[in-house]
């Protein structure tokens, strides 16, 4: 059973709060990557590209862990440990673009490379931990 993010740090992904996400290297080491991140639901979601490390990583191994800092407070924090149980180019552009608006404040994803494909990154919460 996917465990609940709880409801007094939902708020961190109304924020321009950066996620720290950690995928597995083939050899096990671990890579982590500044992300932006939505929530819908239950679920965390994230935007990336196709053929990127962490898109390679998580298509070999779906367990992700990810930290996001409240940019107000740097002592509160959500940790979240799950798996990636869905990736989807269906809605990325759209998805990018909403998130550009949040980050950003522009209404497109400006750093588009071309031939780039968009993916969506859908996280099954299996653990959380909170501070602050």
């Amino acid at each position: 059973m996917p465990e609940v993010i709880p409801h007094k740090y939902r708020d961190l992904f109304n924020k321009r709060a950066f996620a720290s996400l950690a995928t597995l290297m083939p050899d096990g080491s671990l890579q982590v990557t500044p992300v932006w991140c939505d929530i819908d639901g239950d679920y965390v979601l994230f935007n990336s590209a196709k053929g990127r490390q962490k898109d390679r990583n998580l298509r070999r191994d779906p367990r992700v862990a990810m930290a996001i800092i409240d940019p107000e407070n740097p002592y509160r924090y959500l940790e979240i440990r799950g798996k990636v149980v869905e990736i989807t180019e269906q809605g990325a552009d759209a998805h990018i673009d909403k998130l550009a608006k949040k980050y950003l404040g522009l209404d497109k994803y400006p750093h588009r490379q071309p031939g780039e494909v968009r993916v969506i990154y859908k996280i099954r919460t299996e653990h959380t931990t909170t501070m602050g």
